[in-house]
């Protein structure tokens, strides 16, 4: 199996994944760096390397940081991991040729 050492621009959800990985290494708490942190068991299989948080359930800050912004906090949830899925399996696809 081939592994994604770098975030290809042409996956969906590549710019999530960038800045979640940026704001985690700058110790920012924010909705890319808890969805990417949600996402890091998965995302380092594939060779990706994601800072640690000190955030013990990145899925409910997450939700609290979108529920803090404003109405529609659970549509957004869902919008924000569909995202991440997306990159997820994309990256698996390139990691399996």
């Amino acid at each position: 199996m081939h592994v994604v050492t770098e975030i290809p621009a042409d996956f969906p959800g590549n710019d999530l994944v960038r800045d979640g990985i940026a704001d985690l290494e700058q110790g920012r708490v924010t909705e890319s760096a808890m969805v990417v942190s949600m996402a890091a068991p998965r995302l380092r299989r594939l060779g990706i390397d994601v800072p640690a948080t000190s955030e013990r359930v990145p899925s409910h800050r997450l939700y609290d940081l979108l529920s803090e912004a404003g109405p529609g906090a659970h549509s957004r949830y869902n919008a924000l991991v569909a995202r991440m899925v997306s990159f997820a399996r994309a990256a698996e696809h390139a990691a399996s040729r």
